[in-house]
């Protein structure tokens, strides 16, 4: 039972991922199992069997929700940004509970004020980087590099909270081709058209290499904090955590919402929350 929550947990982490605005790491904050995943991918390499144990239902949740519920909470977010967006809100905050005890039990420092500050206002900073020009991908050896790069930061962004990985590649200009080669991967899969299969196996691959490199040294330098930092990490990570929806809804039109569209707002963001508490971990 528990293996199956964790897939769950996966697909909600891999759509958080895809989608501008909102952040994997959040998600695995909210779910409670932020520090176990960390310390799963820094310990790869010292306890090989128990990282896979631990990451294997994770990553076939995130590969589902990546895969295949892109193009359906794409549909959502296109046709029902509000009260989708709402959602996500509340899968975000219902896993307030479990993390507030962290910074609670003794009055906040001045300097645990600030770092919470700062993090808050860097969420709200990034809404200001625009979307860059899109890039052209292909198979020549600066452009496959340069994803291996792309790679790197997109996995710093998705490990950290708050901070949304598709909203930089977005920026990068490096989003909607990336989606586009992975929606193009699925459609040769299922045709079985392997020339455009191995063409997309060779856009995709080097960036997926990056994101690998760099969730393992982010991971490393998170996990490195929070032991020696705990406190202060986590109220930075509170602070990312609370600017989340100004991320999630920032550019939205809602000039449009209607009455129903706000209560059925209201009743999903109700719905995320309890999702979070019945896919939190302790």
């Amino acid at each position: 039972m528990e293996f199956i929550k964790d897939i769950i947990r996966g697909i909600a982490i891999g759509v958080a991922n895809i989608i501008p605005g909102v952040s994997g790491g959040t998600m695995m904050v909210s779910m409670g199992i932020y520090d176990e995943m960390i310390g799963a991918v820094t310990g790869v390499f010292r306890h090989l069997k128990q990282s896979i144990r631990t990451l294997l239902p994770y990553a076939v949740g995130m590969g589902i929700g990546i895969v295949g519920l892109s193009f359906v909470i794409g549909y959502f977010f296109e046709h029902y940004p509000f009260q989708t967006a709402l959602l996500f809100i509340g899968l975000i905050f219902g896993g307030l509970p479990m993390l507030l005890p962290k910074v609670t039990g003794q009055r906040p420092k001045a300097a645990e004020l600030l770092v919470f500050v700062l993090f808050f206002g860097l969420i709200i900073g990034m809404q200001f980087l625009g979307t860059g020009k899109e890039k052209v991908l292909s198979l020549e050896p600066g452009t496959l590099l340069g994803l291996f790069f792309i790679g790197l930061v997109a996995a710093a962004t998705m490990v950290i909270p708050g901070v949304s990985g598709s909203m930089l590649l977005m920026a990068l200009g490096y989003y909607t081709p990336i989606i586009d080669h992975i929606n193009a991967f699925i459609v040769a899969l299922v045709m079985l058209d392997m020339g455009t299969l191995f063409y997309c196996v060779g856009i995709l691959l080097p960036f997926g290499i990056g994101v690998l490199v760099g969730a393992f040294l982010v991971a490393k330098l998170i996990e490195y904090l929070l032991k020696n930092h705990e406190r202060m990490t986590y109220f930075a990570i509170l602070g990312l955590l609370f600017s989340s929806p100004v991320a999630v809804l920032s550019g939205m039109d809602l000039s449009g919402t209607g009455v129903w569209a706000v209560v059925a707002g209201i009743l999903l963001f109700g719905v995320g929350m309890v999702a979070a508490s019945l896919l939190g971990k302790e």
